[in-house]
């Protein structure tokens, strides 16, 4: 079994012990490879586009088209593609917003998270949203997506 480790900006696969019963293996995952970060960001941007322009085609497309595939919005809990592209259907416009922070992070060539802070234009509640990307045959695809609205107050934690 491989351990990985950190290593300044990248995680390395360590050699297995000699007790583990597998075979030596030395390979590198490079986090924030600049250029699979410029690819997932194009991803995003599209994502971006499609959903201020409501083009469900596209939004649809996005995200795999998997019974497996996650999205937990602001008012839905949604498992599977079928079920994501029917609530997509649902939907007459979305809510305008502002970026106000992007975080995009890489792990090797094939898989990435997306995080997004943003301002709704008509309200300004501050929103978070996260992607979780997975390179697919077919190119980048969001696996899992978790938006939420910042609370005001969390009545029920008790701060130190």
């Amino acid at each position: 079994m491989r351990r990985w480790g950190w290593s300044g900006s990248r995680w390395r696969a360590e050699a297995p012990s000699p007790n583990a019963g597998v075979t030596g293996y030395a390979g590198v995952m490079q986090l924030d490879n600049p250029a699979i970060q410029a690819e997932v960001r194009a991803v995003f941007d599209r994502y971006e586009d499609a959903l201020m322009n409501n083009k469900t085609e596209v939004l649809d497309s996005i995200f795999w088209a998997d019974p497996r595939t996650v999205r937990f919005g602001i008012t839905e809990i949604l498992y599977g593609h079928e079920a994501i592209k029917a609530f997509r259907a649902s939907i007459a416009r979305y809510a305008k917003r502002i970026q106000k922070n992007v975080h995009i992070v890489t792990f090797g060539d094939d898989f990435a998270a997306t995080h997004l802070v943003y301002e709704r234009v008509e309200t300004g509640l501050i929103g978070r949203e996260t992607k979780i990307m997975a390179r697919m045959p077919e190119g980048w695809r969001v696996v899992s997506a978790h938006v939420s609205i910042l609370a005001e107050a969390d009545v029920a934690t008790q701060r130190k």
